[in-house]
């Protein structure tokens, strides 16, 4: 009888989670089962969730700034730069944890906070909590949650959480939702910089729709008792009246440097700001003491036209060195991806659109096997490319076309 791994797959292909993930793949194919529910290319996990979303919803989530010349752009930055794969090294084990602000954790993953979740799947939030912390993948909760973070906090136990503050303009309410982040257990504060103002979108324009107009995306709002107080009538019995009022403070064009110290001030949990693409910014964000920064053009959702946001990791990586630690964030969409913008200077990688893809097609199940086949596929390219560990990965380990 062949010996059983506790996942029960044979032992030797149990040696690492990419040949694990293989393994239970091409066995269930041998044995007769179905093909993955989940697809492993990206273009089909899109292309199968499309057809199963509606089409607001698709739009909202796959759609980008203007012309989607930025979102290209992203994609196009990956393929300026090339792995060098090394040979003869012992690769049989592999350790691709990272350890950010005190906790380690399996992958190198987190997944970027992505709003109005509803739109992919009834369950939302909750379902993509479940499925990340079942990979043990840490969830930055979506300022724009359909679920109220307290909740979805609930259903993933102990596992890793952190928040994004998208700055309103009402510093009370800022206060409210990050004392609440802390007491539900988020250990970060990701302030969204790059949405001071709505992005121009045509694929929402061009259907008339705006997902918050009608109430969904609101539900850290609706559930924060400074905001509540700001109605006339509670959420539950005039959702218009609070979704006109979530329009009005929603964000702050006018927030400077200077707001961050008040942040600096409501929270003793580590900041992190996302939408730097400019070394300087970067700059500055050490001297205001920031303590993480991540790199990110909103997976290209807000100004058409810009720099891929690849391009923006490898300037601050060189301004910064290591500084404090660097995300990454846009485009992503496999193994390889992850491994270019480790080795260009980030410490972690956010990941995006496939998982709200998986979650449109299988709820916490599709969240779960888009992490398996994420991780899976950074650890064979980690390995295949000659290394055994992240700090393996450097900027050495690639080639700019």
């Amino acid at each position: 009888m062949t010996d059983k791994a506790p996942d029960g797959l044979p032992t030797h292909l149990s040696t690492a989670i990419g040949a694990a993930r293989q393994g239970e793949i091409y066995i269930n194919g041998m044995l007769g089962q179905t093909k993955p529910e989940i697809p492993t290319s990206f273009p089909e996990l899109e292309a199968r969730a499309r057809a199963l979303m509606s089409p607001e919803a698709f739009a909202y989530v796959a759609g980008g700034a203007g012309g989607e010349l930025t979102m290209r752009e992203n994609r196009n930055a990956f393929d300026r730069w090339r792995i060098i794969p090394r040979m003869l090294r012992d690769v049989s084990e592999r350790d691709s944890s990272v350890t950010l602000f005190g906790r380690t954790h399996p992958s190198p993953l987190l997944l970027a906070p992505i709003g109005v979740q509803e739109m992919a799947h009834k369950d939302a939030d909750l379902a993509t909590a479940r499925g990340a912390a079942s990979e043990g993948v840490p969830m930055i909760f979506s300022n724009q949650a359909s679920v109220p973070m307290e909740t979805t906090a609930a259903a993933m136990g102990d596992a890793a959480r952190w928040f994004q503050l998208y700055w309103s303009k009402s510093n009370d309410l800022v206060a409210s939702l990050v004392s609440r982040a802390e007491n539900c257990g988020c250990e970060a504060i990701v302030v969204t910089l790059d949405t001071t103002l709505l992005g121009w979108r045509i694929r929402d324009l061009d259907l008339g729709h705006l997902p918050f107009l009608i109430g969904q995306g609101i539900a850290q709002y609706t559930s924060d008792p400074v905001f509540r107080g700001m109605l006339a009538k509670t959420p539950e019995e005039d959702m218009g009246a609070a979704a006109l009022q979530f329009m009005g403070i929603y964000s702050n064009p006018a927030l400077t440097w200077d707001h961050l110290a008040f942040l600096r001030n409501h929270t003793s949990l580590p900041i992190l700001l996302k939408g730097i693409n400019h070394p300087d910014d970067a700059l500055k964000a050490i001297d205001y003491g920031m303590d993480g920064i991540v790199v990110s053009n909103h997976g290209g959702r807000q100004v058409d036209g810009a720099i891929g946001a690849l391009d923006a990791l490898n300037d601050i990586a060189t301004a910064v060195g290591d500084s404090l630690p660097l995300l990454y964030d846009s485009g992503v969409r496999g193994g390889a991806d992850i491994f270019k913008a480790l080795a260009l200077g980030a410490s972690a990688v956010c990941l995006g659109r496939p998982y709200i893809y998986g979650l449109a097609m299988g709820g916490e199940a599709g969240v779960a096997a888009v992490l398996k086949n994420m991780k899976a596929d950074f650890d064979l390219t980690m390995g295949l490319a000659g290394c055994k560990n992240i700090s393996e990965i450097t900027r050495d380990t690639l080639r700019a076309l």
